[in-house]
């Protein structure tokens, strides 16, 4: 489920990256439409890796020490 949530969040990106860039440019704009939809989708999928990395960890954390405190 994490990588096909990486890769949702990947086309997203590139969706909003397109555009972002789409919107901003008149005429023959093929070179930055596709520097916008690459650095979209890059950031898109990075940004929801560290979220489902950050998840996968507290879970795995959640399960070793079933909801426990360790009071120091």
């Amino acid at each position: 489920m994490a990588f096909a949530a990486i890769l949702l969040g990947g086309l997203c990106g590139g969706l909003i990256g397109f555009a972002y860039i789409d919107l901003q440019c008149d005429g023959d704009c093929g070179l930055w439409t596709g520097l916008g939809t690459l650095i979209g989708a890059v950031a898109g999928a990075v940004g929801l890796a560290v979220v489902a990395i950050l998840t996968l960890r507290a879970m795995d954390e959640w399960r070793r020490f079933g909801g426990r405190r360790q009071d120091r």
